[in-house]
């Protein structure tokens, strides 16, 4: 990787290389030798990668992003990490990819996003493809569903999986195939030109079921992270605000938490899509075929 600002640079964009989506997208693009700049908060914590220089911007900052997408032709926009301020970081984001001449944006969205979803933060994500509609340029927006990735995560000390979504089903996808789509599409934006997919796994799984599935995987390896029975307890919504109170998160972040666990109960999340397979020719990993590594 070079920090320097060479006389040509790459006419593709990367932000989020230091998270693991992005840092996936950058290192398979490296691998295909497919030059790129990494959009970077912190340019030393870029991955060091041949074909790719790194460039200092920040979504809220209008001065260096302009002059970090300079040039750009395509742009794989990560959304930012959740914030107060999100919604305003990616609209400003847009502003400069606009200005600065911006042909395509691939953005990294989520499923259902709509002015009126149950998920609160799937709000932000429809504003923010709003605005990159109306700015006239060019996009293909990747509405991810949960991560199959974050299940484990869901997981209390105690084994159990706490949260309002009843009987609901949520077809979750893992972030690997979430990334070989992002790659096949910005290998070839023309073919995937101002339109929306829904990113899935091949199944909607209850929480139950997922409860189900991490038992079975965490008895059939050893050191697991989650270890012994795993089940689920349909919390009510007081509950579940209750339950993470303790945490002492922001209004606006615990609303976030619950409500994806009532939007999964609202049915907002069962839709199995076949776009990951359609683009890359890949069947999408289930559950269990990415516990079991």
């Amino acid at each position: 990787m070079n920090t320097a600002l060479p006389d040509s640079l790459p006419a593709l964009a990367v932000t989020g290389s230091t998270g693991v989506l992005g840092g996936m997208v950058a290192r398979t693009l490296a691998a295909a030798e497919v030059p790129q700049r990494l959009l970077a908060r912190a340019v030393d914590r870029a991955p060091q990668l041949d074909g790719s220089v790194a460039l200092p911007f920040s979504y809220s900052d209008r001065a260096a992003s302009e002059r970090a997408l300079e040039g750009v032709h395509t742009l794989f926009m990560v959304s930012a990490a959740e914030n107060a301020e999100r919604l305003a970081q990616h609209l400003a984001f847009i502003d400069s990819a606009r200005a600065a001449g911006v042909r395509h944006i691939v953005y990294t969205s989520f499923i259902a996003a709509a002015p009126d979803a149950t998920f609160t933060l799937a709000r932000d994500h429809y504003a923010t493809e709003e605005h990159i509609r109306s700015s006239g340029i060019d996009y293909t927006f990747l509405r991810d569903s949960l991560y199959l990735d974050f299940m484990p995560a869901l997981v209390g000390t105690d084994g159990v999986i706490r949260g309002p979504a009843g009987t609901g089903r949520v077809a979750a996808v893992a972030r690997a195939d979430v990334a070989r789509t992002a790659v096949t599409v910005l290998n070839d934006v023309t073919a995937h030109h101002n339109v929306t997919y829904d990113l899935t796994g091949p199944e909607a799984l209850s929480m139950t079921e997922v409860a189900a599935i991490l038992t079975a995987a965490g008895s059939a390896q050893a050191g697991s992270s989650v270890a012994g029975t795993v089940r689920y307890h349909a919390e009510t919504l007081p509950e579940a605000y209750e339950s993470r109170r303790p945490w002492g998160a922001p209004d606006w972040q615990v609303d976030a938490w619950v409500s994806t666990y009532t939007a999964i109960a609202a049915g907002e999340m069962d839709e199995v899509s076949t776009a990951v397979e359609t683009i890359t020719g890949v069947q999408p990993m289930s559950l269990a075929h990415l516990l079991a590594g």
